[in-house]
């Protein structure tokens, strides 16, 4: 048996009473959700790596209180980190989450 449709109120069907047709419709459906699963599950490894990128680079900030601060994609200016508790940081896709230190 299958269930059919979004969710779990789902109808159930038979697979053994499924014609050829509705069985590869059936496939596709599952094989798009699947992707759809694939894409968003890439999505949030590729923001964990980011997240544990930065938080690297915060306690490196943290032992040292000066850097260069991007102005524009060849612009450095020289900068200083008043407070390494509280930082925003960039996760992609104009997301930002304040990290606090404990």
């Amino acid at each position: 048996m299958a269930s059919k449709g979004s969710g779990g109120g789902g109808t159930v069907v038979e697979i053994d009473k499924l014609s050829v047709e509705q069985l590869k419709s059936l496939k596709e459906q599952a094989d798009l959700e699947v992707n759809v699963l694939q894409d968003s599950l890439n999505n949030i490894r590729t923001a964990t790596s980011r997240l544990e990128a930065a938080s690297t680079a915060l306690h490196d900030l943290s032992l040292r209180k000066k850097l260069l601060v991007p102005l524009t994609a060849s612009l450095y200016v020289p900068g200083k980190l008043d407070d390494a508790d509280k930082v925003l940081v960039d996760v992609g896709t104009g997301y930002f989450i304040e990290v606090c230190a404990l």
